[in-house]
C-alpha cells in the first residue's frame, strides 16, 4: 500500500500557531511572516487534506472537527521537537528550579510572599520566569508553573490551588455605595482576557447586578491588568478585578470591594511534568504554595460564615 504524502511542515507549523492563538495575525507575528502568508499556508494545508480546518467569523477563529484532530497531533509534534532542541541546547545540569507564571501573578501575589518561601526553604535555588505563553514544563524552559485556566491539563501533574472570582473594586476615596453610583465613575475595561469564559466584563456585571442604565462602552481600556489595578488604586476609576490579585491591596486599604456580588473566575493550578513531580525541590515549592493557598481559602470560608451568621452585640 502506497504511503500517503504528508503536508508541508511549514503549513502545519502555520496551522499550529493559528490554532494556539485563535488568530491569523498573532500567528504571523510569532512566525515572523505576514498574515497573508499564513492564510496561504492554511489554504495549502486545507487543499492537501481536502478538509476545512478553521471557521472564521467576526468573533474570531475556531477549529472544525478536522482541525481539532490535527491540532492534537501538531501540539504533540512541536512539543516533542521543542523538548529535543532543549535537550540539545541545554547547559550543564543546574540545581536551580525554574518556576513560570504570568507577570500579573508574579507582581501582585508571588513576589510579596517570597520572603516566606525563603524562610521555609532557605536552600531552594529559584529562578522566576514570566510569560503570557505557556512554558513547556516538560523541557528545560521551566520545571514547573502556576497556570490560570478553566480546567486541569490531564497531560501534566496538576494541583488545584485556588478558584478565582472577580469583584468590583475602587479606591476608598471614591464615593461608591450603591449600583447607581457607577454612572458617574470611569469604568476600566481589560482587553484580551481569554480566561475565564464567560469573560468577567461590565456587560455581565450589568446583567447580574445592574444598574440598568450603565453605559458599557464608556471608560478606559487596558491590555494589562496590573496597569488597571494601579489606576484604580489612584482613584481614577473602578475595576472588575481578580480577587486574588488585589488581595494585598485590599488588606492594605488601598482598594475596597465597593459593591456586593462577584463573577466567576478561572482556576490557579500548580503544574509540572509527570517525570519531574517527585523532585524534592518541586515538592517543596508545591508544599509551600498549598500552605499559602490553604490559608487564603480558610479565610474566605470564615468570611462567608461571618456574613451568613453575623455576631449579635
Amino acid at each position: 500500500m502506497k504511503q500517503q504524502r504528508l503536508p508541508p511542515l511549514t503549513a502545519i507549523r502555520a496551522f499550529d500557531a493559528v490554532a494556539r492563538h485563535a488568530s491569523f495575525k498573532l500567528a504571523a507575528e510569532e512566525i515572523g511572516v505576514t498574515a497573508t502568508a499564513i492564510s496561504h499556508q492554511i489554504r495549502v494545508l486545507e487543499e492537501s487534506l481536502n478538509q476545512r480546518l478553521f471557521i472564521r467569523s467576526a468573533r474570531g477563529v475556531t477549529l472544525t472537527r478536522a482541525g481539532e484532530v490535527l491540532f492534537r497531533a501538531s501540539g504533540n509534534i512541536f512539543t516533542t521537537l521543542r523538548e529535543a532542541i532543549d535537550v540539545i541546547q541545554a547547559p550543564k545540569s543546574s540545581s536551580t528550579l525554574t518556576l513560570s507564571t504570568t507577570s500579573n501573578f508574579l507582581t501582585h501575589w508571588l513576589v510579596p510572599r517570597l520572603s516566606s518561601l525563603h524562610q521555609q526553604y532557605a536552600n531552594l535555588e529559584l529562578r522566576l520566569h514570566s510569560s503570557t505563553d505557556l512554558a513547556d514544563v516538560r523541557g528545560t524552559v521551566a520545571d514547573c508553573a502556576i497556570r490560570y485556566s478553566m480546567q486541569a491539563d490531564k497531560g501534566l501533574d496538576s494541583t488545584l490551588l485556588y478558584q478565582d472570582r472577580f469583584v468590583l473594586v475602587a479606591s476608598p476615596q471614591l464615593r461608591l455605595n450603591v449600583p447607581d453610583d457607577l454612572a458617574g465613575l470611569t469604568l476600566f475595561h481589560i482587553e484580551n482576557r481569554h480566561i475565564p469564559t464567560s469573560e468577567p466584563s461590565w456587560e455581565h456585571w450589568k446583567m447580574a447586578f445592574g444598574p440598568a442604565h450603565l453605559a458599557l462602552q464608556s471608560g478606559i481600556r487596558f491590555d494589562d491588568e496590573t496597569h488597571a489595578i494601579h489606576a484604580a488604586i489612584a482613584g481614577q476609576g473602578v475595576l472588575l478585578a481578580s480577587e486574588l490579585l488585589i488581595q494585598d491591596a485590599l488588606e492594605q486599604g488601598l482598594l475596597r470591594i465597593a459593591l456586593p456580588g462577584s463573577l466567576p473566575g478561572g482556576n490557579y493550578y500548580f503544574v509540572t511534568s509527570q517525570q519531574k513531580a517527585d523532585r524534592e525541590d518541586i515538592r517543596q515549592i508545591k508544599r509551600w504554595l498549598q500552605q499559602e493557598f490553604n490559608m487564603i481559602n480558610q479565610a474566605a470560608v470564615k468570611g462567608t460564615e461571618m456574613n451568613l451568621h453575623p455576631l449579635i452585640v
